[in-house]
Protein backbone atom coordinates (compact mmCIF):
# COMPACT_ATOMS: atom_id res chain seq x y z
CA UNK A 1 0.00 0.00 0.00
CA UNK A 2 1.08 3.56 -0.69
CA UNK A 3 0.41 6.09 2.06
CA UNK A 4 -0.39 9.57 0.71
CA UNK A 5 -0.53 12.69 2.86
CA UNK A 6 -2.74 14.76 0.58
CA UNK A 7 -6.48 14.17 0.31
CA UNK A 8 -7.15 12.58 -3.08
CA UNK A 9 -9.97 13.97 -5.18
CA UNK A 10 -11.50 11.69 -7.83
CA UNK A 11 -14.69 11.82 -9.89
CA UNK A 12 -16.69 8.74 -8.92
CA UNK A 13 -17.08 5.77 -6.62
CA UNK A 14 -15.44 3.31 -9.01
CA UNK A 15 -12.35 5.54 -9.18
CA UNK A 16 -12.30 5.54 -5.38
CA UNK A 17 -12.61 1.75 -5.25
CA UNK A 18 -9.73 1.36 -7.73
CA UNK A 19 -7.38 3.63 -5.78
CA UNK A 20 -8.40 2.10 -2.44
CA UNK A 21 -6.90 -1.19 -3.63
CA UNK A 22 -3.36 0.16 -3.31
CA UNK A 23 -3.56 3.57 -1.61
CA UNK A 24 -3.72 4.23 2.11
CA UNK A 25 -5.22 7.70 2.30
CA UNK A 26 -8.31 9.85 2.28
CA UNK A 27 -10.17 9.67 -1.04
CA UNK A 28 -13.03 12.08 -1.79
CA UNK A 29 -15.36 11.85 -4.80
CA UNK A 30 -16.80 14.83 -6.65
CA UNK A 31 -19.75 12.73 -7.82
CA UNK A 32 -18.97 13.88 -11.32
CA UNK A 33 -20.35 17.36 -11.95
CA UNK A 34 -22.28 17.10 -8.68
CA UNK A 35 -19.56 19.06 -6.88
CA UNK A 36 -20.50 22.17 -8.90
CA UNK A 37 -23.67 22.62 -6.83
CA UNK A 38 -22.66 20.84 -3.63
CA UNK A 39 -21.52 23.68 -1.36
CA UNK A 40 -20.83 21.34 1.56
CA UNK A 41 -18.46 19.22 -0.50
CA UNK A 42 -16.76 22.33 -1.85
CA UNK A 43 -16.25 23.52 1.71
CA UNK A 44 -14.86 20.12 2.70
CA UNK A 45 -12.37 20.15 -0.19
CA UNK A 46 -11.25 23.69 0.68
CA UNK A 47 -10.75 22.65 4.31
CA UNK A 48 -8.73 19.60 3.30
CA UNK A 49 -6.66 21.73 0.95
CA UNK A 50 -5.75 24.09 3.78
CA UNK A 51 -4.99 21.38 6.33
CA UNK A 52 -3.22 18.72 4.26
CA UNK A 53 -3.31 19.70 0.58
CA UNK A 54 -5.22 17.91 -2.17
CA UNK A 55 -4.18 15.68 -5.04
CA UNK A 56 -6.54 15.79 -8.03
CA UNK A 57 -6.81 12.66 -10.17
CA UNK A 58 -9.52 12.96 -12.80
CA UNK A 59 -10.11 11.20 -16.11
CA UNK A 60 -8.19 12.48 -19.13
CA UNK A 61 -11.35 13.31 -21.08
CA UNK A 62 -13.01 16.70 -21.43
CA UNK A 63 -15.29 16.19 -18.45
CA UNK A 64 -12.33 15.33 -16.25
CA UNK A 65 -10.58 18.55 -17.15
CA UNK A 66 -13.73 20.59 -16.55
CA UNK A 67 -13.94 19.15 -13.02
CA UNK A 68 -10.20 19.65 -12.45
CA UNK A 69 -10.38 23.28 -13.59
CA UNK A 70 -13.40 23.91 -11.37
CA UNK A 71 -11.48 22.64 -8.33
CA UNK A 72 -8.45 24.71 -9.29
CA UNK A 73 -10.72 27.74 -9.28
CA UNK A 74 -11.94 27.12 -5.73
CA UNK A 75 -8.67 26.16 -3.99
CA UNK A 76 -5.37 28.11 -3.78
CA UNK A 77 -2.93 26.79 -6.39
CA UNK A 78 -0.20 26.15 -3.80
CA UNK A 79 -2.51 23.68 -2.03
CA UNK A 80 -3.09 21.55 -5.15
CA UNK A 81 -1.08 18.80 -6.76
CA UNK A 82 -2.21 17.28 -10.03
CA UNK A 83 -1.83 13.71 -11.26
CA UNK A 84 -2.54 13.37 -14.97
CA UNK A 85 -3.33 9.97 -16.44
CA UNK A 86 -2.40 9.41 -20.09
CA UNK A 87 -4.85 9.06 -22.96
CA UNK A 88 -5.43 5.31 -23.22
CA UNK A 89 -8.29 4.17 -25.40
CA UNK A 90 -10.46 1.27 -24.36
CA UNK A 91 -13.49 0.25 -22.30
CA UNK A 92 -13.86 -0.45 -18.61
CA UNK A 93 -14.94 -4.04 -17.87
CA UNK A 94 -18.14 -3.02 -16.10
CA UNK A 95 -19.34 -0.91 -19.04
CA UNK A 96 -21.19 -2.10 -22.14
CA UNK A 97 -19.43 0.39 -24.40
CA UNK A 98 -16.57 2.90 -24.29
CA UNK A 99 -17.05 6.44 -23.03
CA UNK A 100 -17.97 9.23 -25.42
CA UNK A 101 -14.31 9.99 -26.13
CA UNK A 102 -13.31 6.34 -26.01
CA UNK A 103 -10.70 6.86 -23.28
CA UNK A 104 -10.19 4.79 -20.15
CA UNK A 105 -10.98 6.60 -16.93
CA UNK A 106 -9.13 6.32 -13.65
CA UNK A 107 -10.93 3.08 -12.83
CA UNK A 108 -9.66 1.44 -16.02
CA UNK A 109 -6.01 2.49 -15.76
CA UNK A 110 -3.43 0.03 -14.41
CA UNK A 111 -2.05 0.51 -10.91
CA UNK A 112 1.46 0.94 -12.32
CA UNK A 113 0.43 3.84 -14.55
CA UNK A 114 -1.55 5.43 -11.72
CA UNK A 115 1.48 5.14 -9.43
CA UNK A 116 3.64 6.80 -12.08
CA UNK A 117 1.15 9.66 -12.40
CA UNK A 118 1.04 10.10 -8.62
CA UNK A 119 4.83 10.05 -8.39
CA UNK A 120 5.15 12.75 -11.03
CA UNK A 121 2.60 14.92 -9.21
CA UNK A 122 4.99 15.51 -6.32
CA UNK A 123 2.52 14.17 -3.76
CA UNK A 124 4.00 13.14 -0.41
CA UNK A 125 3.82 9.36 -0.48
CA UNK A 126 5.53 6.43 1.20
CA UNK A 127 5.03 2.72 1.63
CA UNK A 128 2.74 1.89 4.53
CA UNK A 129 4.18 -0.02 7.50
CA UNK A 130 1.99 -2.97 6.65
CA UNK A 131 3.40 -3.33 3.17
CA UNK A 132 4.78 -6.83 2.56
CA UNK A 133 8.19 -6.54 0.93
CA UNK A 134 8.98 -8.61 -2.11
CA UNK A 135 12.23 -10.50 -2.47
CA UNK A 136 12.75 -8.46 -5.62
CA UNK A 137 12.09 -5.12 -3.95
CA UNK A 138 14.52 -2.30 -4.64
CA UNK A 139 16.46 -1.56 -1.45
CA UNK A 140 18.77 1.09 -0.03
CA UNK A 141 21.64 -1.25 -0.82
CA UNK A 142 20.65 -1.06 -4.48
CA UNK A 143 20.70 2.74 -4.33
CA UNK A 144 24.20 2.58 -2.85
CA UNK A 145 25.34 0.07 -5.48
CA UNK A 146 24.45 2.50 -8.25
CA UNK A 147 25.97 5.54 -6.55
CA UNK A 148 22.64 7.09 -5.60
CA UNK A 149 23.61 7.28 -1.90
CA UNK A 150 26.85 7.27 0.07
CA UNK A 151 29.14 8.64 -2.62
CA UNK A 152 30.43 12.19 -3.35
CA UNK A 153 28.33 12.42 -6.53
CA UNK A 154 25.22 10.72 -5.11
CA UNK A 155 23.16 13.91 -5.29
CA UNK A 156 24.08 14.39 -8.96
CA UNK A 157 23.27 10.77 -9.72
CA UNK A 158 19.87 11.04 -8.01
CA UNK A 159 19.12 14.08 -10.17
CA UNK A 160 19.90 12.06 -13.28
CA UNK A 161 17.57 9.30 -12.12
CA UNK A 162 14.80 11.78 -11.29
CA UNK A 163 15.15 13.41 -14.69
CA UNK A 164 14.95 10.02 -16.41
CA UNK A 165 11.73 9.22 -14.53
CA UNK A 166 10.32 12.79 -14.64
CA UNK A 167 10.16 12.90 -10.86
CA UNK A 168 10.00 16.13 -8.81
CA UNK A 169 13.34 17.83 -8.13
CA UNK A 170 13.00 18.05 -4.34
CA UNK A 171 12.46 14.35 -3.57
CA UNK A 172 14.68 12.77 -0.91
CA UNK A 173 16.45 9.45 -1.41
CA UNK A 174 13.87 7.74 0.84
CA UNK A 175 11.02 9.20 -1.20
CA UNK A 176 12.71 8.11 -4.41
CA UNK A 177 13.01 4.57 -3.02
CA UNK A 178 9.30 4.47 -2.15
CA UNK A 179 8.27 5.80 -5.55
CA UNK A 180 10.46 3.56 -7.71
CA UNK A 181 9.19 0.51 -5.83
CA UNK A 182 5.70 1.62 -6.83
CA UNK A 183 6.37 2.31 -10.50
CA UNK A 184 8.91 -0.30 -11.59
CA UNK A 185 10.30 -3.75 -10.92
CA UNK A 186 13.81 -4.33 -9.64
CA UNK A 187 14.87 -5.61 -13.05
CA UNK A 188 13.55 -2.43 -14.68
CA UNK A 189 15.43 -0.36 -12.11
CA UNK A 190 18.67 -2.22 -12.83
CA UNK A 191 18.27 -1.78 -16.58
CA UNK A 192 17.58 1.93 -16.19
CA UNK A 193 20.57 2.48 -13.91
CA UNK A 194 22.86 0.55 -16.23
CA UNK A 195 21.67 2.76 -19.07
CA UNK A 196 22.19 5.96 -17.08
CA UNK A 197 25.34 5.13 -15.17
CA UNK A 198 26.85 2.19 -17.11
CA UNK A 199 28.03 0.63 -13.88
CA UNK A 200 28.31 -2.89 -12.50
CA UNK A 201 25.27 -5.15 -12.45
CA UNK A 202 23.89 -6.35 -9.15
Amino acid sequence: MIKIKEAIIVEGKYDKIKLSNFIDGLIITTDGFGVFKNKEKQALIRHLAQTRGILIITDSDGAGFVIRNFLKGTVPSDKIKNAYIPDIFGKEKRKDKPSKEGKLGVEGISEKILCEAIAKSGAECELSDGYIKSEKEITKADLFEYGLTGTPNASENREKLKQALNLPHNMTSNSILDVINCIMTKDEFISLCEKIFKTLTL
